[in-house]
């Protein structure tokens, strides 16, 4: 079992940047990929990234290419949000999988409660 809790959302101007944590419980931690996905209101959850155990091979939407970077150290995963806009105002949560590493939504077995980030223009 996983528990996972996110922080670090709120509100920032448009073009500002923030960073995302989300804490994991798990002592196995390290043996699960790590995505982060967002859902705006009125909207279908989205996948923004995803970093596989070793931290080689991080997967990212095309919405947030460039902008956005993940991470993971010991039992953490990061979202650095950067030239944020106010499109990119969500929910935003983590996610995880011991045997799945993709964009796919269904896939991952434990999610956080979500942070809300908010982007004015």
């Amino acid at each position: 079992q996983v528990h996972l809790v996110e922080s670090g959302g709120g509100l920032v101007q448009a073009g500002g940047s923030l960073g995302l944590s989300c804490a994991a419980s798990a002592r196995t931690f390290g043996n699960y990929a790590m995505a982060w996905f967002r859902q705006a209101s009125g909207k279908e959850r989205e996948f923004l990234a995803g970093i596989d155990v070793s931290s080689t091979i991080p997967l990212y939407a095309d919405s947030v290419k460039g902008r956005f970077t993940i991470s993971r150290a010991k039992n953490t995963v990061y979202l650095q949000m950067n030239s944020l806009k106010p499109e990119d105002t969500a929910v935003y949560y983590c996610a995880a999988d011991p045997s799945y590493y993709g964009s796919s939504e269904m896939e991952y077995e434990y999610w956080g409660q979500g942070t809300q980030v908010t982007v004015s223009s």
